[in-house]
């Protein structure tokens, strides 16, 4: 299977002009499975929600959906990409899985990242995953990597692949994935963008550093700091379906659930 992201800067408020560049980008591309970064379209750094609510869109009536879904449907790929999603008078910070004929699911993140607790509601989309092909795939949105139960769930459910578009401006994130693709023996695809948005209320820089980390945490490939990249490698998912850290230990297979009551 063939899977990547594609890493890149997109320019606050200025959809079209984000929207142009991914189609342009991807336009040749062979792939089974691309990852965007999260708000790949819009930016990241809101002034506040009135703003957002200038932004957002509805995936059921958008342009900018359309045209991911046309070019899934030129290409016979899938994509996930994060956006600013209007639902009635709601507006999340979500990613929605587009294929050939159109969108799949839409996930809307459930743990809210600093500011964005004064922009965005909270996610109400319970965690799924999705076939593509022979893989199962799970949705997370950057700030969810902190919350292991994220990842745990997806993994319980099946996942071989953890799909994760961020905007990270922490620099804990990547190193922590190798740890959640070693506990759950899953691939993650971590896209971030880079770039600063500078904003009247202030800035926000990212460190880029986009990756794909193997079941077991070994780290594949990672982008550098503040630099544009599409990187499309070769994965076999199945070897995300051996959960055995020893020959008598499974990851999954040796949890004790009945002792893990305070969780709840």
């Amino acid at each position: 299977m063939r899977v990547g992201y594609y890493q890149f800067r997109p320019l606050f408020g200025k959809i079209r002009r984000n929207l142009d560049k991914i189609v342009k980008t991807l336009g040749d591309v062979s792939a089974d499975l691309i990852v965007l970064p999260e708000l790949a379209f819009t930016g990241y750094y809101f002034r506040d929600r009135e703003e957002v609510k200038t932004l957002a869109e509805d995936p059921g009536h958008s342009s900018t959906i359309d045209s991911l879904a046309a070019l899934c449907r030129h290409r016979n790929f899938h994509l996930i990409a994060g956006f600013a999603e209007k639902h009635r008078d709601k507006y999340f910070n979500s990613a929605v899985l587009i294929g050939p004929n159109g969108i799949e699911h839409i996930y809307r993140k459930l743990h809210l990242f600093n500011e964005e607790k004064n922009w965005f509601d909270d996610g109400d989309i319970y965690l799924q995953i999705n076939p593509i092909q022979d893989a199962k795939i799970g949705i997370m949105v950057c700030f969810d990597w902190a919350f292991p139960e994220v990842t745990r769930v997806l993994a319980l459910q099946g996942a071989d692949i953890i799909c994760h578009p961020s905007n990270l401006v922490l620099a804990y994130c990547q190193q922590a994935m190798l740890t959640r693709c070693l506990e759950n023996k899953v691939y993650a695809i971590t896209t971030n963008r880079f770039g600063v948005d500078k904003r009247p209320h202030g800035s926000l820089k990212f460190t880029g550093r986009s990756q794909i980390v193997a079941p077991g945490g070994t780290l594949i490939h990672r982008a550098q700091s503040q630099r544009e990249e599409l990187y499309i490698m070769e994965i076999d998912p199945a070897l995300a379906r051996d959960k055995s850290i020893t020959a008598l230990n499974e990851v999954l297979a040796d949890r004790r659930p009945e002792y893990y009551s305070n969780l709840n």
